[in-house]
């Protein structure tokens, strides 16, 4: 699985991460890579929490944030 991550900065100077593909997967981060490690903190809690409830086939399951 690929993800890609989206990075805004908003107006106030925070950044704002989002992961596309993964509706509503997204973080605030005071610099660009805490937004960056935020939001794939999160992806890779959404994504288990699918596993754990069978929403996505586990075999081989590899993840990388482009």
């Amino acid at each position: 699985m690929n993800f890609t991550i989206e990075i805004e900065q908003e107006e106030d100077g925070r950044f704002l991460a989002e992961v596309l593909g993964m509706p509503g997967v997204l973080a605030y981060g005071e610099t660009r890579e805490q937004a960056v490690a935020k939001v794939q903190a999160l992806a890779l809690r959404v994504l288990a929490d699918k596993l754990e409830h069978g929403e996505v086939t586990p075999e081989l399951v590899s993840v990388s944030f482009a």
